[in-house]
C-alpha cells in the first residue's frame, strides 16, 4: 500500500462522507450529469473508502428523459434534504419549463435550511428563476447568454466555465462539470485525488473559474489574423448598436475597401454580411429562450423596424420570427 493511500487510511475518522443530491430536469445534459458522477465514482474508487454519496430526484419522482432521448428513473421526489447535502440541478435544452412551482418553492426552502446548491449546464436559469442567483456571480451555456441577460438583469453573468459563489455553484454544460467537480473533490480531499481523478479521466487540462468557456476568436473562426479578430470581437460587444463597417476599419487602421478584402478572403462574406449574421443569431437565441416581444427582440439586436427584422430574418432563415416562436411553443407543448 502506498504513502498517500496510508496517510487517507490513517485520517478516515477525520473525513465525513459528502451527499450530492442530483436533480434531473427535463431534457438534461447526458454529459455534463456523467461528467459530475464519474468524478465522484473515481474519487471513492481511487481513494478505496465511501469519500461520496449520492442520489437523483426528479419532480414528482417520474422518470426524466435527457437530450439524448434516454430515460433514467430517480431514486424519488423533491423531499426535504439534509444541511449537509449538495444539491446540483442538471439542465439541457428547454430548461425554461423545469421551473414549475413546485420546483421553485423547493429550491428555496432548502436555500432558506443552508443547504448548498449548483446548476450544470443550463440550470442556472432555473435556479435564477427560484431566485438563488440575484447579487451572486453565475454562469451558463454561452447559447443561453443573451436570453438568460435579458431575463435575469440581478445576476451577474460570466464567461466562465464555471463558478462559486458562496454556497452557489453553476456550470456553463459540456465537460465543465468536470471542472467543477474536481475541484470540489480537491477542497474536500486535497489536490492530490483531484488530479489522480483527472489522469484516470484522461482529462489533460483542468481549467478553472478563470478559464471561459468559449474559443477565442481566432479559433472559432480558423483564422489568426489580429485586425481580423479585433473587429469580429467589436461586432460580437456591438449587437443592439451596430458600428458602420467605415467606423470598424479606421479603428484598426485600415480603408473600408481594405477591410472588404480582409472579410471576402478569409470569410467569404462582407463585413455587413458577416455583422448581420451575428445579429439575427443572437436574435433567434432571445426568441427561443425569452418571453420578449419581436419589436423588443428586433430592437436588442440593432434592427430600427420590425418589417426590416422580418424581411432579414426570413431570408436568412426562411422563416419569419412570428413562426419561429410560434414553432418554439409548440415544441413545448408537445415535450
Amino acid at each position: 500500500m502506498n504513502v498517500r493511500n496510508n496517510r487517507l487510511q490513517g485520517s478516515q475518522n477525520e473525513v465525513r462522507m459528502r451527499r450530492y443530491v442530483f436533480v434531473l430536469l427535463p431534457g438534461f445534459s447526458l454529459l455534463s450529469f456523467a461528467g459530475a458522477i464519474e468524478v465522484l465514482r473515481l474519487a471513492n474508487h481511487i481513494s478505496k473508502r465511501t469519500l461520496y454519496d449520492w442520489k437523483l430526484l426528479s419532480d414528482g419522482g417520474a422518470p426524466v428523459r435527457c437530450a439524448a432521448n434516454l430515460s433514467y428513473t430517480p431514486d424519488g421526489d423533491l423531499e426535504e434534504l439534509l444541511r449537509e447535502d449538495t444539491v446540483l440541478l442538471c439542465g439541457g435544452i428547454d430548461v425554461g419549463r423545469a421551473a414549475t412551482k413546485k420546483m421553485t418553492n423547493w429550491l428555496r426552502r432548502e436555500a432558506r435550511r443552508g443547504v448548498s446548491i449548483g446548476g450544470l449546464c443550463t440550470a442556472a436559469h432555473t435556479m435564477a428563476r427560484a431566485g438563488l442567483l440575484d447579487d451572486k456571480r453565475a454562469t451558463i451555456h454561452w447559447e443561453n447568454h443573451d436570453g438568460f441577460t435579458e431575463d435575469f438583469p440581478d445576476v451577474s453573468l460570466t464567461k466562465s466555465v464555471y463558478v462559486l459563489d458562496g454556497n452557489r455553484m453553476t456550470t456553463a454544460g459540456g465537460t465543465s462539470s468536470i471542472d467543477l467537480m474536481l475541484k470540489l473533490v480537491a477542497r474536500d480531499n486535497g489536490e492530490e485525488l483531484a488530479h489522480e481523478i483527472a489522469d484516470q479521466l484522461i482529462y489533460n487540462i483542468v481549467r478553472t473559474d478563470q478559464d471561459v468557456q468559449r474559443l477565442s476568436v481566432p479559433t472559432r473562426i480558423g483564422v489568426r489574423h489580429p485586425k481580423l479578430s479585433t473587429v469580429i470581437q467589436m461586432m460580437e460587444s456591438n449587437i443592439e448598436e451596430p458600428i458602420s463597417p467605415s467606423i470598424l476599419a479606421r479603428d484598426v487602421g485600415m480603408s473600408t475597401r481594405q477591410l472588404e478584402r480582409l472579410f471576402r478572403r478569409y470569410l467569404n462574406r462582407s463585413p455587413k454580411r458577416y455583422y448581420m449574421e451575428l445579429r439575427l443569431q443572437k436574435a433567434r437565441n432571445l426568441l427561443m429562450q425569452t418571453d420578449m416581444s419581436v419589436i423588443n427582440v428586433a430592437l436588442a439586436c440593432g434592427f430600427a423596424s420590425p418589417s426590416h427584422f422580418s424581411k432579414c430574418y426570413r431570408a436568412h432563415y426562411q422563416t419569419t420570427p412570428y413562426r419561429e416562436r410560434g414553432t418554439q411553443a409548440a415544441r413545448a407543448e408537445e415535450a
